[in-house]
């Protein structure tokens, strides 16, 4: 169900503290126990430099409801989906699609060839219905000798 109410804008310099709370929140959602937030909370912090580096992008309604941020080679080759979350009570709402397309459009405008990221475990189903395929793995920046999939989509397979 696509969510009438809910826009997509870039993030604002004053929401660094916001964003992380929302992927903690996300994160947690795939059932991840104390320890292994605590182990993942640097990597998931957004930060002023975070901010300034990437595009990131908020979903909301009356509220935030997910972001997303693409960090795009200057020279127009490769981006990377550097963060991906959506609140857990807006998860299967099209909060997801919404930021994604934002993504799409903006990886077009700028000439990007193709699309990677290290993918939640749980998150596979989701990108995979994006279009992105896994490519191999790489490993965890957060807990070592945890790898994650490695997914990749080239720009012009996807439609839109």
């Amino acid at each position: 169900m696509q969510e009438s109410n809910v826009t997509v804008r870039r993030a604002r310099d004053d929401e660094a503290e916001a964003l992380t709370a929302l992927s903690l929140k996300s994160k947690r959602s795939n059932g991840y126990d104390d320890a292994f937030m605590a182990a993942c909370r640097e990597e998931l912090t957004v930060t002023d430099q975070r901010l300034a580096e990437g595009e990131y992008w908020v979903a909301e309604s009356e509220e935030l409801c997910g972001c997303a941020c693409l960090l795009a080679d200057p020279n127009g080759g490769s981006g990377e989906v550097h963060a991906f979350f959506i609140d857990p009570d807006w998860q299967r709402r099209g909060v997801g699609r919404l930021l994604w397309n934002k993504l799409v459009q903006r990886a077009k405008e700028q000439g990007l060839i193709d699309l990677r990221l290290d993918a939640d475990p749980a998150a596979v189903p989701f990108y995979e219905a994006m279009g992105f395929k896994v490519v191999g793995e790489a490993p965890s920046g957060s807990i070592p000798g945890r790898s994650l999939p490695h997914m990749k989509v080239a720009v012009s397979d996807i439609a839109g």
